[in-house]
């Protein structure tokens, strides 16, 4: 009785043609959540009051409570880049303390939403984070 195997059954090239397409998928599929589409082209400014820094993977967030014009507060959620990412930047857990006033330089959202996109942010003491230019 002859025994079937993969190189037998699928010709030989089966099993390194499944492993090839397999690698080669992974780049794309890990990339494919990191779209920056729902942002404008735009930047403004927002100054505000840091609510929280959230340290968290897949991206960090930095909740800051904006003056309204006419009254009131509104909370923005801001978009920033991976812990790992940052931290090799020298940014830590730290940088953006609760209470911290500061102007954010931000990409918004593209459908009025408070929410954004970070660019840089400038502190009262003058200390800037990011791309403050």
């Amino acid at each position: 009785m002859r025994m079937l195997t993969l190189r037998g059954a699928f010709g030989g090239w089966w099993l390194g043609g499944s492993i090839l397409v397999g690698l080669l998928s992974v780049p794309a599929a890990s990339s494919a959540h990191h779209s920056s589409a729902m942002f404008a082209d735009d930047v403004k400014e927002i100054t505000g009051t840091v609510k929280e820094f959230q340290w968290t993977n897949p991206h960090t967030w930095i909740q800051v409570l904006v003056e309204k014009p006419g009254g009131g507060v509104e909370e923005w959620s801001v978009e920033w880049g991976s812990p790992n990412s940052l931290g090799r930047q020298g940014v830590r857990p730290t940088t953006f303390k609760p209470g911290a006033k500061a102007t954010f330089k931000v990409r918004p959202m593209r459908d009025g939403s408070p929410a954004a996109g970070f660019v840089g942010a400038r502190f009262i003491d003058g200390t800037t984070v990011g791309r403050w230019q």
